[in-house]
């Protein structure tokens, strides 16, 4: 009987362990499936589909797996500029692409330096003698400056293309915050250092709006200019001088007042485009859905054509978002973060860096983490030696932007970049008036005049008010000292053009700000030149490894197939899909005013693209979740 049990035994431990097996099996199949990769036998020769459901940046953001599932619907895709641009450069000269489908039926915008990176790629494209042809309900600027570049572009009937122009206004809180009895001191330096006015003011000082002009007017022309190249034939003057004239001479029907004006080429239904593009490439075999063509998505084709990874490294390190303290990102630039991106760059011998920024500012001591993990690179090693870095401004390069980029021994921007904005500043805001109209008086005593301080609730005495001022001008001339060292200026000429005023990148270049018009390619090739690599060298992307759960949160988030847009905007879609990027600024701004920071140098008039979010942090302050009770 004790053996039979043992037989007993024997044999369901070897079932136990046969199923384990198997479920074991079963769950490395389902997560190699899941996280396969494009192979590059998979391209087909017809139609790169490209489809931009989502907004181009610099640096997406790190999607949370656990958000994913817990959310009602699918996030905003972020779409590398990197990888767009090398997918149209690769559709550009494999003979299996004939034709690029532009699909921006859900576009929700970019910045303009980025916008243009793109649309010289489809240029490119277009010179190989590929149509490119783009499709949308309806057409925003950044929608337009990018299809703009097409050979065709399509229209939805009930859609069209509506040149809105930058610039808007932007909340002031002055009022609101002096009847409430809140007190926002604030510590700045900088005529034009304005981030801290819609706290202090009901409105924008004179040179706030001199300043935000200016810029405006620069970013405008540029825009025009652009699609002007592109389209000559668009009557945009037309369009924005008198654009309700416009719109009734077709009878109120917008798209075919886009068509009069040349905006676009085509009046036609998602799957009016998709026939055209089959009637250029043939049906999709493999596919019974009506309208299918054959296609490849750009992730197939980026596989198809790995980029080089022989010769000397030359490490490309990003700056994007709001720069802050800690190791936020990718997609938010925490400073500690992407110093141990630069340190490691360092310590894999690297021959050369080139630091990416597209960044409106932030912490000064983040900033100032950055910018010294940066010179320890270029000081080197003995083996090494001393080795040059080399900085690529995309959209914006602003205050803590410029605060990183004083170790370049080059800078490279483009005349659409919004650059500058030399000044810090830092606010605390306190309550003491607020809690005496409850009858909450403050008392006690002290030992020194800093004692309890600085204290929210009681106020700030004067003495540690001035200190906080004489911290900030010390944190400015230091901001000064850095630039004038960096542009071989005096800190007098540096001056002349700070006081935390933003320029445009023609100008910045004019005044010495910038040294170079160009893109990342271009800071690439100077870096290398600087380092003495010759054509024996490969670009080293930090910050950038391959998610394993990537392919299963793109399938969770909907693929690049040619399956149909979203619902389309009409104009009123296109105004009331903005009103959420409004609530979400206010919220910036509310968490700019109450969460707890240190010195700032940030940028007031850097535009915030629609599909922007304020910036992810993992803790907040006390103040900030006080608030987000009362809001419930």
């Amino acid at each position: 009987m004790i053996f039979a049990r043992k037989v007993w035994a024997l044999l369901v431990g070897i079932k136990d362990a046969l199923v384990l097996l198997l479920l074991l099996l079963f769950f490395v199949g389902l997560y190699g499936l899941l996280t396969a990769r494009p192979a590059p036998s998979q391209v087909r020769e017809g139609a790169l589909l490209l489809k931009l459901d989502g907004s181009v940046v610099e640096e997406p953001a790190k999607v949370d797996p656990l958000a994913l599932l817990m959310s009602s619907e699918a996030p905003i895709k972020e779409h590398r500029a990197r990888d767009v641009i090398a997918a149209l450069n690769a559709a550009a000269t494999d003979e299996r692409i004939k034709v690029v489908a532009l699909d921006l039926a859900r576009f929700t915008g970019g910045g303009q330096v980025t916008l243009e990176n793109v649309g010289e790629a489809l240029d490119k494209v277009r010179k190989a003698n590929k149509p490119v042809i783009a499709f949308a309900h309806a057409y925003s600027d950044d929608s337009l400056l990018l299809a703009a570049h097409a050979s065709e572009i399509w229209v939805d009937p009930l859609g069209g293309a509506f040149v809105m122009g930058p610039g808007g206004m932007r909340l002031y809180y002055g009022e609101a915050l002096a009847r409430y009895k809140v007190t926002p001191h604030v510590f700045k330096v900088g005529t034009y250092k304005d981030f801290v006015e819609p706290y202090t003011q009901s409105q924008a000082s004179p040179a706030s709006k001199e300043a935000r002009n200016a810029l405006i007017a620069a970013i405008w022309e540029n825009w025009q200019a652009n699609v002007k190249a592109a389209r000559p034939k668009a009557d945009l003057a037309r369009v924005t001088s008198d654009p309700v004239g416009w719109i009734k001479a077709s009878g109120g029907d917008a798209a075919k007042a886009s068509l009069a004006a040349g905006l676009v080429d085509k009046l036609g239904t998602y799957h009016d485009y998709k026939a055209r593009i089959r009637g250029l490439v043939g049906e999709d075999p493999a596919d019974d859905a009506p309208g299918s063509f054959v296609h490849t998505t750009a992730d197939t084709l980026l596989a198809a054509h790995p980029a080089k990874t022989d010769g000397a490294a030359i490490a490309v390190v990003h700056v994007a978002g709001e720069i802050v303290d800690g190791k936020a990102g990718p997609g938010t630039a925490g400073g500690t973060r992407i110093a141990k991106l630069i340190d490691e760059a360092n310590a894999d011998g690297a021959k050369a860096l080139v630091l990416r920024v597209d960044s409106p500012g932030g912490s000064v001591m983040a900033s100032e983490e950055i910018r010294t993990a940066l010179e320890r690179f270029k000081a080197g090693t003995k083996e090494t030696g001393r080795r040059p870095v080399v900085v690529s401004m995309a959209n914006l390069a602003a205050s803590g932007g410029y605060w990183v980029s004083t170790p370049a021994d080059k800078i490279f921007a483009e005349p659409g970049t919004i650059t500058g904005s030399i000044g810090i500043f830092a606010m605390i805001p306190t309550f003491e008036r607020a809690l005496a109209d409850y009858g909450v008086k403050s008392d006690g005593v002290r030992s020194t005049p800093l004692s309890g301080q600085p204290d929210i609730l009681t106020g700030l005495t004067p003495e540690v008010k001035d200190m906080l001022q004489a911290n900030i001008e010390n944190g400015y001339s230091r901001f000064l000292g850095l630039v004038a060292a960096s542009r071989k200026k005096s800190a007098a000429e540096v001056e002349a053009f700070a006081e935390g005023r933003v320029w445009d990148g023609g100008t910045a270049r004019q005044k010495g700000l910038v040294d170079q018009f160009g893109g990342i390619d271009a800071a690439l090739a100077d870096a290398a030149q600087r380092a003495k690599l010759g054509q024996d060298w490969h670009t080293a992307w930090y910050g950038e490894e391959t998610d394993p759960y990537a392919s299963l949160i793109e399938q969770w988030r909907g693929d690049d197939e040619a399956d149909g847009p979203a619902a389309g905007l009409d104009f009123t879609g296109l105004v009331a899909s903005q009103q959420q990027a409004r609530f979400d600024r206010l919220l910036g701004d509310l968490g700019h005013l109450f969460e707890a920071r240190g010195a700032q140098a940030l940028c007031l008039d850097c535009p915030v693209p629609a599909s922007a979010k304020p910036a992810n942090r993992t803790e907040s302050g006390w103040l900030a979740r006080l608030l987000a009770v009362f809001a419930r």
